[in-house]
């Protein structure tokens, strides 16, 4: 190598050094608020699930005391 290829792999080296460890921390902000959003869009989704699974199970209860109540009239 040159002594100007020396040069600019040094100042590659030197910036690598430099930057890496804001790299670091903007991966590890962004890692964590994209987490954040999973977790929240994933709660949102159970949430609803279990809303309409709620309803389901409040329907078949109803259904289930009609029935009772038919039989034992």
């Amino acid at each position: 190598m040159s002594n100007a290829d020396d040069r600019t792999q040094d100042i590659k080296n030197r910036f690598k050094q430099f930057a890496q460890p804001l790299v670091d921390s903007l991966d590890s902000k962004l890692r964590q608020q994209v987490d954040e959003r999973v977790d929240e869009r994933v709660a949102t989704v159970l949430d609803n699930r279990l809303s309409v699974l709620e309803r389901a199970v409040a329907d078949l209860d109803r259904s289930v005391r009609e029935l009772e109540r038919r039989l034992n009239d």
